[in-house]
């Protein structure tokens, strides 16, 4: 997972598609741990869950980004 928020920013839209698709599988593992009691930071599902959105903010200003250069 790309740590860094400007990691993020260099990555294409198929690279920032699959880094969601593997947060959003981490957070669900989060979920789990949390629920079944093995979770100590519970901080981390916070985290990762902002770590999604800026994920989806990047694909979405990549998609218009590419729409206007289209047009």
């Amino acid at each position: 997972m790309a740590g860094k928020k400007n990691d993020l920013a260099e990555l294409s839209l198929g690279e920032l598609v699959e880094e969601l698709t593997a947060t959003k599988h981490e957070a669900l593992n989060l979920r789990f741990r949390n629920a079944t009691g093995q979770l100590e930071n519970t901080a981390e599902i916070g985290k990762v869950r902002r770590q999604i959105a800026r994920i989806n903010t990047l694909i979405r200003t990549k998609e218009i980004e590419a729409a206007e250069a289209g047009q």
